[in-house]
């Protein structure tokens, strides 16, 4: 039996592709995002006023509550616009890549398509919500 090939031209683009790809630049962007948070944190000084512990929390959210507890003497650096664009831009790029996968695996393994339907709006409420609340904290503390 002959394989069925079918031209770059008649594949194009849909949904399933375009989400295929967003999934591999999110995690890049994500990887991009803890390199920023870890390179930053050294210049500010984590180096010597911070634990590893605590340097990697702050690299994945950096909050400004979350070095209260360590050597830093002044968290004005800490709490800067910069740093709370980054954390959204981390816990959107986080979320959506997330529930991306569990969207990904409802439409492996689910057939009725009631079902599917209503899960992809529960995946995309829960996108919405934990995003809001990700952004809520970081911007408010």
């Amino acid at each position: 039996m002959k394989s069925r090939t079918v031209s770059m031209a008649k594949r194009g683009f849909n949904f399933e592709t375009t989400m295929w790809i967003f999934t591999r630049l999110s995690a890049l962007a994500m990887y991009l995002f803890a390199l920023i948070g870890v390179i930053g944190a050294l210049i500010m000084g984590a180096r010597t006023q911070m634990n590893m512990a605590d340097l990697i929390r702050w690299t994945f959210m950096p909050n400004p509550n979350h070095v209260l507890n360590t050597n830093v003497a002044d968290l004005v650096p800490w709490s800067t616009a910069f740093w709370k664009l980054t954390g959204s831009a981390f816990v959107f790029f986080a979320a959506s890549h997330g529930l991306h996968g569990v969207l990904s695996v409802i439409e492996d393994y689910l057939t009725h398509p009631g079902l599917r339907k209503f899960l992809r709006l529960v995946v995309f409420v829960i996108l919405v919500v934990m995003t809001a609340i990700g952004i809520y904290v970081l911007w408010t503390s």
